[in-house]
């Protein structure tokens, strides 16, 4: 499913005009996009948990090169369901 796609099934279902759904999700993304960028996790109860994993440095290779790299620590964003919405998705 698209953005649009989401937008499109919001106004169906709650018939709220499309324009302001569209702020809605924007506004929505913005502030999401925001606080995890703070290092901040995002909890929606009965939904799922939007996190950041750290990965620790580590040394790779380029084998193209031959050569040895070193990737510095960073974080990555992830998304945990839920207990029931994973379970939902199991069946």
């Amino acid at each position: 499913m698209t953005k649009l796609e989401l937008i499109k099934e919001i106004c169906k279902r709650t018939g709220v005009d499309n324009a302001s759904v569209t702020n809605t999700i924007e506004a929505m993304m913005s502030v999401m996009k925001d606080t995890m960028s703070k290092g901040e996790c995002i909890y929606l109860r009965g939904f799922g948990s939007f996190i950041l994993k750290h990965r620790a440095q580590k040394t790779a290779r380029n084998i193209s090169k031959n050569q040895t790299i070193i990737v510095p620590a960073h974080d990555l964003p992830a998304f945990k369901p839920c207990k029931d919405f994973a379970d939902m998705l199991k069946k």
